[in-house]
């Protein structure tokens, strides 16, 4: 078993009052932090794009995107 040091993470920057929405979206649902919960999201996102055997975005999975993120809150 190998010693984490660190070296397999990144640090991803995301705007303020994005990072205070999803704290608030999150808050009571099980998710220890936001971070886990991002890496939840993009997880579940490239697993199922790696299922359908489509690395390429869709228009429609652009807009189905952007409508569940519009319903979060997260765009206008």
């Amino acid at each position: 078993m190998t010693k984490n040091d660190g070296r397999d993470k990144v640090t991803l920057k995301i705007p303020r009052p994005l990072y205070n929405k999803i704290s608030e979206v999150i808050a009571g649902s099980g998710y220890n932090s936001v971070t886990d919960f991002v890496v939840y999201v993009l997880r579940d996102l490239m697993g199922s794009r790696q299922a359908s055997g489509d690395d390429q975005d869709t228009k429609p999975e652009i807009q189905s995107v952007r409508q569940h993120l519009k319903a979060l809150g997260y765009l206008e």
